[in-house]
């Protein structure tokens, strides 16, 4: 019996990054997971997905908006008939420096990275305290909570904000046998990456990756894989004893107290 068999889970930002691994490898643990993305792409990782042999169902959502997200929710409910883990990977980054910012780029953060988790987990909750059983895992980041690089005020403050969140949604609903946790990822292989190595290096883009591993102690960069075996270990009965907490996935890249 697969570790995940049976459970019902959304995954918010699924369609691309760490939430499709999140999916992918959920999946495979035998889980009903249903992902969901403001892009149309969410329909595009659903076959490939399939071409996997991983059966997903997939909805475009604006998270933004609560109505929308109380609906989608309620039709996953309908259709699996309980919800038992919510992974919030849905996430945008801007680095501006902090006199540049206008409030229209801050205020889009703050409304994706946390108004938009907030509406999901508002929307998932009810559920789960229903069936006295939950798993909710929010991606946070090392920005904010542990380090900041130039021009990342905005994320990084809203990336923090996540950690207060799933502290206090933890305790508040430890009673219903719900576990909230967070993971903080340091600089993992995701489209968004690759996608900034190429405006960087359209000829080589593997050079400004190479160079991003090496600042990292492992000398890589973590996988979306990788991230996914976190998620579903978080989401599985193994992790019955952690709540409240953060979890870094990093390959040790917030540790060097000195760069060479």
């Amino acid at each position: 019996m697969k570790k995940l068999d049976g459970k019902v889970a959304i995954v918010i930002g699924g369609s691309t990054g760490m939430g499709y691994g999140a999916a992918k490898v959920m999946a495979q643990h035998g889980a009903l997971v249903t992902i969901v993305s403001s892009s149309k792409k969410v329909y595009e990782a659903t076959e490939s997905l399939k071409k996997e042999g991983i059966e997903v169902v997939g909805y475009q959502l604006n998270i933004i908006k609560s109505q929308e997200v109380n609906e989608i929710f309620k039709r996953v409910v309908d259709q699996f008939g309980k919800l038992d883990i919510l992974v919030n990977a849905a996430g945008v980054a801007q680095m501006e420096p902090f006199l540049e910012m206008n409030d229209e780029t801050r205020d889009n953060m703050f409304n994706i990275n946390v108004m938009g988790l907030w509406n999901c987990c508002r929307a998932a909750i009810p559920y789960m305290v229903e069936a006295n059983y939950g798993k909710i895992v929010n991606f946070s980041s090392v920005t904010g909570f542990m380090v900041a690089d130039t021009g990342s005020s905005a994320y990084a403050a809203s990336k923090s904000a996540i950690l207060g969140l799933t502290k206090a949604l933890a305790m508040e609903f430890v009673d219903h046998n719900i576990t909230i946790n967070a993971i903080c990822p340091g600089i993992v292989l995701t489209p968004m990456i690759m996608n900034v190595a190429k405006e960087l290096k359209p000829g080589n883009p593997q050079v400004i990756v190479d160079s991003l591993a090496s600042g990292i102690p492992m000398k890589r960069l973590g996988t979306i894989e990788e991230a996914g075996d976190l998620v579903a270990f978080l989401a599985s009965d193994e992790s019955r004893y952690i709540t409240g907490t953060q979890i870094v996935l990093d390959g040790g890249s917030t540790l060097p107290e000195t760069k060479v």
